[in-house]
């Protein structure tokens, strides 16, 4: 039986990973506590000890004149047929019979191995989907789940497999997927749960598409152009700044693609979601106006006394466009450079700098 459990043992170290020591410890621990549930009155006196693939337990017993509790004292007489230079008080150690010993490790070593396989599994998933954190993986649609419409996707490939959970909020309205579908996911997170790794996967994060980008562009794979930030509504529109690293690079067209092959793929990709690739500057002012893209601008400037809020002047016939059908090119210019953005018409500049000239005025009458 013994050379069973450590053959065992060394299987599980090859194929899983896990150390025999570490095993040994938690079937050990294990078969102690098996004893003591099984024998009433022992308590921690019981222990196992292991040597060049045996495996025996004994019981620590006190000699005594007259045994009164039998799991923890044991007669002089007994004692010495162990161990002929017992005496009175000491310790020695009984060997617990083979048959019961055997029956008790058999049951306790196969559930404990069992557990340390489930364990080395948990463990190598959370281990490997840890380190594609914030990368794309295919996976296929499991099974969706009635009232929430949350979806159980399985991916990764061969023996490195583990189910995902897209849920409903990280699930881009107006795409439809049904059992059996491929899907391309963004891994936004891996957890460690009491039932084994939890991986959180999303089609809405504005990663998605920072990583398709790099996937298509092989300018942002060698680092001659970098992608500074993004900002998306999910299913509708996203824009995206990016920076050539290098002189001579066009970031914008490197993005784009001969005959606009490279954003294209992206977009069909995002089922039709608007792509505006505008270029990063470290000068706000060029930032905010490249951000606002398709609008033209006409002037950009810092509103006093705010942190990272401006004033952006455009033309008149340039006012929609700017601001963007219910504020959508305005809101997502604002989260892709930081900045609160105030929109105002040309027609009003004359005006607003007339008034902040009268506050001046005002501010020196006053000091």
């Amino acid at each position: 039986m013994n050379q069973e459990i450590f053959a065992a043992l060394a299987q599980l170290e090859k194929e899983r990973g896990i150390p025999q020591a570490y095993m040994l410890e938690k079937i050990t621990q294990a078969l102690v506590a098996a004893y003591k549930k099984d024998k009433d009155g022992y308590t921690d006196n019981v222990f196992v000890e292991t040597n060049d693939g045996d495996m025996r337990m004994f019981v620590q017993k006190e000699v005594v004149d007259g045994v009164i509790t039998p799991a923890t004292e044991i007669s002089l007489e007994a004692a010495k047929k162990i161990d002929p230079h017992a005496q009175l008080g000491d310790l020695v150690n009984v060997d617990v019979e083979t048959k019961a010993f055997g029956r008790i490790a058999a049951q306790t070593a196969k559930q404990v191995i069992i557990q340390g396989i489930r364990e080395a599994e948990r463990g190598m998933i959370f281990e490997s989907f840890s380190s594609k954190e914030h990368e794309i993986l295919t996976g296929t649609v499991l099974r969706i789940e009635p009232g929430s419409g949350d979806m159980i996707v399985r991916i990764g490939s061969g023996s490195d497999k583990t189910d995902a959970l897209l849920a409903g909020s990280e699930q881009v309205h107006g795409e439809v997927f049904k059992e059996g579908d491929t899907i391309r996911v963004y891994v936004v997170e891996v957890r460690r749960g009491s039932r084994g790794p939890q991986v959180l996967v999303s089609r809405t994060h504005p990663g998605l598409v920072k990583r398709l980008f790099e996937l298509n562009v092989p300018e942002i794979e060698n680092g001659l152009v970098e992608v500074k930030s993004v900002a998306r509504e999910a299913g509708s529109r996203t824009k995206i700044a990016v920076h050539a690293t290098e002189a001579g690079i066009d970031p914008v067209g490197a993005c784009v693609g001969p005959r606009g092959g490279r954003v294209g793929a992206v977009v069909d990709e995002l089922r039709g979601e608007k792509m505006d690739i505008v270029v990063w500057s470290e000068d706000p002012a060029e930032f905010v106006a490249s951000a606002l893209s398709p609008a033209s601008v006409v002037s950009v400037t810092p509103v006093s006394g705010m942190v990272k809020a401006c004033r952006v002047i455009v033309p008149d016939d340039q006012l929609s466009l700017a601001i963007g059908k219910e504020g959508q090119n305005a809101r997502l210019a604002a989260r892709l450079t930081g900045y609160k953005i105030d929109i105002k018409p040309a027609s009003q500049a004359q005006e607003l700098d007339e008034e902040a000239q009268g506050l001046d005025e005002e501010t020196a009458e006053e000091v």
